[in-house]
């Protein structure tokens, strides 16, 4: 027998009681929070860091040749520029497939059909509290001027959809929430590939 079927229920993990929080420091983009946790097994109490940040988004853009809109930026993490999908920040109270849209329009002039929800991650849910949505937007087209933030600068390009998979295959595209918006578009584009008899 293999994998988890092996393991016992009474091994199964049971999550731990939260008993309190102590704001550590307050940022524009995020705020850290030193967390008590109390162990259910020993009863033993730790603090843990937590890094609470609103949602993000993450928008798959197809265009109708069947491109990819993607956008070029300089990560301040990194030090590095960075090939991606747009994306950006849920606002307060910003229904997510609005904030998708939104966010492409912004940062590349392009807008499309009305956005389908792919799927809802959690960025790194051992230190962080948020969510990212994961947006399909497809016959976008560049309608608009571009909105950019002060610290934003953008090149703005469209690739065809199996050109991007290759280059994620070889490890062009390093930012793993595009990566996850990858895999969940991929059986999207495994349909359309099917009803074009693979020629797209």
């Amino acid at each position: 027998m293999f994998g988890h079927s092996i393991l016992r229920m009474s091994n199964a993990p049971r999550p731990w009681k939260r008993l309190g929080a102590t704001q550590l420091t307050r940022t524009r983009v995020f705020d850290v929070e030193s967390v008590r946790f109390e162990d259910p097994r020993s009863k033993s109490e730790r603090d843990f860091y937590v890094i609470n940040a609103p949602d993000w988004v993450n928008v798959v853009a197809l265009t109708p040749d069947h491109r990819l809109v993607l956008v070029r930026q300089f990560r301040y993490g990194s030090a590095e520029i960075s090939l991606e999908i747009p994306g950006g920040v849920v606002d307060g109270g910003e229904d997510p497939l609005a904030a998708g849209a939104r966010e492409l329009r912004e940062e590349t002039g392009y807008t499309g059909a009305v956005p389908r929800l792919l799927g809802r991650v959690r960025p790194n849910p051992a230190l962080q509290s948020n969510h990212s949505h994961l947006i399909l937007i497809e016959n976008a087209t560049r309608t608009a001027a571009t909105e950019w933030d002060r610290d934003e600068d953008f090149e703005i390009l469209t690739l065809p959809v199996n050109e991007v998979y290759e280059k994620a295959w070889r490890g062009e595209i390093t930012h793993a929430l595009v990566l996850d918006a990858l895999l969940l578009f991929w059986p999207h584009w495994q349909r359309m590939q099917g009803r074009a008899g693979g020629v797209v």
